[in-house]
């Protein structure tokens, strides 16, 4: 008999960087709003709030998991992981996330740092991630692999990404007319 873990469905790898993005977006635009020196410690606090201690009490589920259908759970047990478990896997990926918003702000406002080097800040997000793409069992990502997390796939959320292929299909029913 399949053990509780193996039944859950997995998210694909382009679900959950849409739930990545939606929660990186708010969080950068909200600390956006401390200015340039108080930014990153901004950016630290609400991205510990948003995707820790929120998926802590909202059952695994941060706004863009939330928009998307989906939940991060403990992989032997299938429940909410631990805060310390959530805390890991926030740290290594909310630090890649950070040194994609100092990339970023560094093209937007050029500091004298080559603008293009600055682009390298982005490796360390793309090599986490990209276990989860060769993952093609659990779909792990580096830090799910560290914490002991999976991401599932759930029926509470908004369901934001089959609402957008509706549209889409609706929109070309039209153009086509």
């Amino acid at each position: 008999m399949p053990r509780y873990r193996d039944r859950l469905p997995r998210v694909p790898p382009g679900r959950r960087g849409g739930a990545l993005a939606i929660d990186f977006l708010c969080v950068w635009f909200l600390s956006s709003f401390a200015g340039a020196f108080w930014q990153i410690p901004a950016y630290v606090c609400l991205w510990l709030v948003v995707r820790v201690f929120w998926v802590f009490r909202n059952q695994g589920q941060s706004l863009g998991r939330w928009a998307l259908d989906m939940k991060v759970v403990n992989e032997r047990y299938g429940r909410v992981p631990s805060l310390l478990a959530l805390a890991k896997r926030e740290a290594i990926l909310g630090a890649c996330t950070l040194l994609l918003v100092v990339s970023v702000n560094n093209l937007i406002r050029p500091t004298g740092v080559l603008n293009g080097v600055v682009l390298l800040a982005v490796i360390p997000l793309l090599a986490d991630v990209a276990l989860a793409f060769g993952d093609v069992e659990k779909r792990q990502a580096f830090h799910d692999r560290l914490a002991g997390t999976i991401v599932v796939q759930t029926r509470r959320g908004y369901s934001l990404d089959l609402k957008l292929k509706r549209l889409v299909a609706q929109f070309r029913q039209r153009v086509r007319r």
